[in-house]
């Protein structure tokens, strides 16, 4: 996976396409197979992390597409609903504490006030997003919080949700080369942490 990732940033800084569309999906298939390799059923929390990295990486393929902004975004917008599923396996969603939330909503609303004035057509699948992936750091803080899930599951999230950024920056603000410099490898990180939070 990390091979991968530096060949695509490699790609990215270079202009090489054909690079990026080779090695972007081989470093997102690996997180696949981490976790996949990691799962042993029965385990609800542990499938529902597999089925978050496996349209993770439709979503990757996806957005590597001219046209393909609308469908990668579906994508990982149901991976996060995975992610908050896997999360609510271990405690269930009622429980989860308000006062955790009221950081990550903090923080999303001012992204969201960012991003506002650029998203155009796209505010109301962007803004979607965003409430989904806040309430899918909240689940991994709140399951944290309780015992039920360690730090890797709660690093990850944090790391995917922060990499976010970087995509919605380059993809609605200002694109350029920095964005995938710093968001690739942090998204890459957030999702093997996720994948080795599963009980082994």
């Amino acid at each position: 996976m990390a091979l991968g990732v530096a060949l695509t940033l490699a790609g990215e800084g270079t202009g090489r396409r054909g690079l990026v569309y080779l090695c972007k999906p081989l470093a997102s298939a690996a997180f696949v197979a981490l976790g996949w390799n990691l799962y042993a059923p029965p385990n609800p929390y542990g499938a529902w992390i597999v089925i978050g990295l496996a349209l993770s990486l439709l979503g990757d393929v996806c957005l590597m597409l001219p046209s393909g902004l609308r469908p990668g975004l579906l994508a990982f917008l149901a991976a996060h609903v995975a992610y908050v599923a896997a999360f609510h396996t271990l405690a269930p969603a009622r429980t989860w504490p308000f006062v955790l939330a009221v950081p990550v909503v903090a923080v999303s609303a001012i992204v969201a006030r960012w991003l506002w004035p650029h998203l155009g057509a796209m505010r109301v699948p962007v803004t979607a997003y965003v409430i989904v992936i806040t309430i899918m750091v909240w689940g991994a803080a709140s399951t944290f919080a309780a015992g039920t899930a360690g730090r890797m599951a709660l690093a990850g999230a944090f790391l995917f949700y922060l990499s976010d950024l970087a995509v919605a920056r380059d993809r609605f603000v200002s694109r350029g080369f920095v964005n995938r410099a710093w968001g690739l490898p942090l998204y890459y990180a957030g999702q093997a942490l996720l994948a080795l939070s599963l009980p082994r």
